[in-house]
């Protein structure tokens, strides 16, 4: 368990130094409640945040031949998104926003932001009302599988208004070694409780369980970070788990949920597993996931 505490302590501070936030909106009325979210994690994590608007792309024939054309195109989306956050905030666009436009597949464009690098998270839309065959829930699973950051998914239809709770469920087939860095750096930024949540599918006394082990295993070495935490280990009574747990939550109600993508998703082209989806896509709330790679600076988190 030292061990552990030794890489939180190595890495905790470096991501304490948030670089930037990368936000996709759209400059309609939806995108301003999209804007008010990333601007409330941008405030508290103190970091640079990017607005960014994907347009599709001209034809080819376009692109090749009328240069000119393509680029008053841009021109004109990047002031429509200028505008739209002037407007949306009421003022001068501050210096820690940058406003971005791109082109082509959203897919594609987000996961090249995540692979340079710069972004400590990216924040998504996931309202169903906003799904569209541009980037329906498909397209976010295989987005969410293949970023190389973090990515934050928000509901514009409930924002929210101070993180005070924060829940992580935990599959017991993970490691505990890469559950903490994320978890504790939220945790003391907003000052919020953390309640571990783990599913049990067998017949044994909650205590006596894995699920039970590893959990409190966390909450311990949170606890001796400071961070103020609850093991919560609930039976499925022949549910399946992901079910359970937006259960728990809907009755809990965090205001931030924190979760991993399995292993095998990195060998995936579109599927981050089927409760991570259901996870992401089921709870309202701002839904925090981090997907496995073989970085320990990257994964420590869960």
């Amino acid at each position: 368990m030292k061990a552990i505490f030794d890489l939180l302590n190595q890495y905790l501070p470096m991501i304490e130094k948030s670089n930037s936030i990368l936000a996709l909106i759209n400059p309609d009325k939806e995108g301003k409640l999209v804007l008010k979210e990333a601007l409330y994690f941008q405030k508290t994590l103190g970091c640079h945040l990017f607005v960014c608007n994907i347009i599709k792309s001209p034809s080819l024939f376009i692109q090749k031949l009328q240069t000119k054309k393509v680029n008053k195109l841009k021109k004109e989306a990047k002031q429509a998104l200028i505008d739209f956050v002037k407007n949306t905030i009421q003022k001068e666009i501050p210096d820690f926003i940058t406003i971005n436009i791109k082109t082509g597949n959203v897919v594609s464009n987000l996961i090249n932001e995540s692979q340079r690098g710069g972004h400590d998270l990216i924040l998504i839309d996931k309202s169903k009302k906003t799904f569209n065959t541009r980037f329906c829930k498909n397209k976010i699973d295989e987005f969410v599988s293949k970023s190389e950051c973090p990515v934050l998914t928000v509901n514009k239809d409930f924002p929210v208004g101070d993180i005070k709770k924060i829940v992580i469920p935990i599959d017991i087939s993970q490691s505990t070694k890469k559950r903490l860095l994320w978890a504790t750096l939220f945790a003391k930024k907003f000052n919020a409780k953390v309640i571990i949540v783990s599913a049990l599918n067998i017949n044994i006394k909650k205590t006596k369980s894995l699920a039970y082990r590893n959990a409190k295993k966390i909450e311990s070495m949170l606890g001796t970070n400071g961070v103020d935490c609850e093991t919560k280990v609930i039976k499925t009574h022949n549910q399946e788990k992901h079910k359970a747990i937006l259960n728990f939550m809907e009755k809990e109600k965090p205001d931030l949920v924190i979760i991993r993508t399995h292993q095998e998703s990195i060998f995936s082209a579109t599927n981050i597993g089927k409760f991570v989806s259901e996870i992401v896509h089921g709870c309202n709330m701002p839904v925090f996931t981090v997907n496995y790679t073989p970085d320990p600076l990257n994964s420590l988190f869960l």
